[in-house]
């Protein structure tokens, strides 16, 4: 009877244990479960907002649940990025990360409330762009060279509009200064599309805007384009030239925009948000809308990610400490 007993309360026992197993299974196994949130660091239609949202249309049908945009603007990307890097790490709330933000801001700015290595968790650079320098057609100047010897005529009356501190927009206006000697001077904005008003308007007279704000106002007439900031000519303006190819060798911005999670999210989540958007990069629905925008597709593993981020890391820090680049 005895031993009846125990081989019962043995069986219990190991049927308890077996059910909290399965109650403890890996994150992923039943990720997600409820909605999912991705947080953007600048105004809604700018680049960064439009690949969000993009992505998170396919996002929503490959994981069954919804993935909702939030946009919480403001200081170039830092203040999203600060409260991604505090959030749940449980792979519901989530970042559109940005190079200026992500990999610049720590060392442009005094301090920023986060570790960009540490406390956020790379799922997958998403796509990459270009910024394209443009100017109100009312300033004298048709090329990069015109722009500098314009610049350097008048110093400190040329500003340039940017979507925020720290962002690849502003940036941008900071190395050209640096590499050319000029004093350009810099307004901030909440965001691309805010700047590109003021340009329109005459407010300031030019800015480095992101391709998918630029095209319709260089298709348009209304901004004058003189050079895209990659080392390389875009597709969507196989006639425009870089700003290296313009007058200044060496310049070379190319910003992206990847997905992360707060630093602690188990990797098996983060494993399975990158399958998919590793899987949506390859679609041709999504390809054909990045190149609407201008940017390009990348869709790679967090490792490749992250390499990526601490490289792009190592060069701003480097760049921003030797031109001495300091935040408004």
């Amino acid at each position: 009877m005895v031993s009846r007993l125990v081989v019962v309360v043995l069986g219990c026992v190991a049927l308890g244990l077996s059910l909290a197993a399965g109650a403890q299974a890996p994150a992923a196994g039943g990720f997600p479960s409820k909605p999912i949130h991705i947080v953007v660091g600048f105004a809604a239609g700018g680049n960064t907002d439009i690949v969000a949202r993009t992505i998170a249309v396919r996002m929503q049908e490959l994981l069954g649940q919804p993935v909702i945009v939030e946009n919480k603007a403001g200081a170039g990307g830092v203040i999203a990025t600060e409260f991604i890097a505090k959030a749940p790490p449980d792979g519901y709330t989530l970042l559109m990360s940005s190079l200026g933000p992500h990999t610049v801001s720590p060392s442009l700015l005094k301090s920023v409330g986060y570790d960009p290595v540490t406390d956020l968790a790379p799922v997958s650079n998403v796509a990459q762009n270009a910024l394209v320098l443009l100017v109100n057609p009312t300033l004298p100047v048709k090329s990069v060279n015109e722009l500098i010897a314009y610049a350097k005529a008048n110093p400190g009356k040329l500003n340039y509009g940017s979507s925020g501190v720290g962002s690849t927009t502003h940036l941008s206006g900071e190395v050209l200064g640096s590499m050319t000697g000029t004093k350009l001077v810099h307004i901030a904005f909440r965001g691309g599309s805010l700047a590109i008003v003021a340009v329109l308007a005459g407010d300031v007279q030019m800015m480095f805007a992101n391709l998918s704000d630029a095209l319709p106002q260089i298709k348009s007439g209304k901004l004058r384009p003189l050079g895209v900031t990659t080392s390389r000519r875009v597709l969507q303006l196989p006639d425009l030239p870089t700003v290296a190819e313009a007058g200044l060798p060496g310049f070379d911005v190319a910003p992206w925009n990847g997905l992360v999670a707060p630093g602690k999210t188990p990797p098996e989540i983060v494993a399975k948000l990158s399958d998919a958007v590793q899987r949506i990069a390859r679609e041709q629905a999504f390809r054909d809308k990045m190149f609407e925008i201008g940017s390009e597709p990348v869709g790679d593993t967090p490792e490749q990610y992250r390499a990526t981020i601490r490289n792009d890391i190592q060069r701003w820090s480097k760049i921003v400490k030797e031109a001495g680049i300091k935040a408004d």
